[in-house]
């Protein structure tokens, strides 16, 4: 093996036979050879090496294939030395996808960036391409981020009915998921859909931004444009009641009157989108809860009872950081005064209540 091509092809069949071997010693030879050898394969970004496997040639992270080559040789049996390396021998000829998503099993390892906890606690919002802090009561990508790469595969249909900024769908051309966002607000409309537009679309998905309201919309004339019958995700992320007054729309849940006519106007919202979800597929719901009078009003729990009431099951409840939010960036000290004076605790999270159909 002189050349780092010949060291690509055959990296893998050497792995393979180590399996045929009953000599501990000499598969650790091999192994520590292969260690090396891995040095002289990374692929120009410098993370990844190269590595030709039942004639294709596929990338494996470097730091990870060194891991696990490092547990090959603290082995001090051959029947766990064997287990481990037949464990690699998978992640790296067999693709074992789930279900709802288009993660490789057989290499989880791989996914160290995405959150299996249910606290999500991010340093900075992601300003990258066209995602702009600007728009008060858009959340960060990293949430439809983590969301869409977990609960979607290539190529499905994703539906956000509180678009906002098109966060959403800004994530859904990124990770090659089709989207549909609907914003009551034409104005904001009108600049979402100039901003995703101008998002690169590498994987040419379709996205499409709505005015209107998404408690009454008719769906179906779209549905039939699109040529599509639903949709494999849903992501919702409403106005937390009036904490921001979003416009003068009746329609505009930042102007309801009370928590019950609130909960009312997201029930219609819930009710429209229910039907369109496919069965056993999820729906995310981001809600924070506000202050009112000296009273905290639990506003993410009442969400999630209307949706349990609903029909959905409840997967998951995530807390989420939210400690760089916009009206307080600038006010902490202020804050921590009237908390101490007022006897509450400042707001530092939010909800990601994860549903199932």
């Amino acid at each position: 093996m002189n050349s780092p091509e010949l060291k690509r092809d055959d990296f893998f069949l050497i792995i393979s036979s180590c399996m045929d071997k009953t000599n501990l010693d000499e598969i650790k030879r091999i192994i520590t050879s292969l260690k090396n050898i891995a040095t002289e394969l990374i692929s120009e970004d410098g993370n990844n090496i190269l590595i030709k496997t039942d004639n294709a040639i596929i990338e494996y992270s470097y730091k990870l294939i060194q891991k696990e080559f490092e547990q090959i040789l603290n082995t001090r049996t051959i029947e766990r030395t064997k287990y481990y390396l037949n464990r690699l021998l998978k992640s790296l000829s067999v693709q074992k996808e789930g279900k709802i998503n288009d993660l490789n099993l057989n290499r989880w390892k791989e996914y160290d960036d995405i959150i299996t906890d249910s606290l999500w606690i991010f340093d900075k919002r992601d300003t990258s391409g066209m995602h702009k802090a600007g728009y008060w009561g858009n959340f960060i990508p990293q949430i439809p981020n983590q969301l869409l790469r977990r609960f979607t595969k290539k190529g499905e249909w994703v539906l956000d009915p509180f678009l906002g900024s098109g966060t959403t769908l800004i994530e859904c051309k990124r990770l090659g998921r089709n989207g549909v966002g609907v914003e009551l607000i034409k104005q904001v409309a009108n600049t979402t859909e100039s901003n995703v537009m101008r998002e690169k679309n590498p994987f040419k998905v379709n996205t499409k931004v709505v005015s209107g309201n998404s408690a009454a919309i008719d769906y179906k004339p779209l549905l039939k444009k699109l040529k599509m019958n639903s949709f494999q995700f849903v992501i919702m992320h409403p106005p937390y009641w009036d904490i921001i007054k979003f416009s003068d729309n009746k329609d505009d849940l930042s102007n309801a009157k009370s928590t019950q006519d609130f909960l009312g106007m997201f029930k219609k919202v819930a009710d429209n989108i229910y039907p369109l979800l496919d069965k056993g597929r999820y729906c995310a719901v981001v809600i924070g809860d506000k202050y009112s009078a000296g009273e905290w009003i639990p506003l993410g729990f009442y969400v999630m009872q209307e949706m349990m009431n609903k029909g959905f099951k409840l997967k998951s409840t995530i807390i989420k950081n939210f400690d760089q939010t916009t009206a307080k960036r600038n006010q902490k000290e202020l804050w921590r005064y009237r908390a101490l004076a007022g006897g509450f605790y400042i707001f530092k999270h939010e909800y990601i209540f994860l549903f199932q159909k």
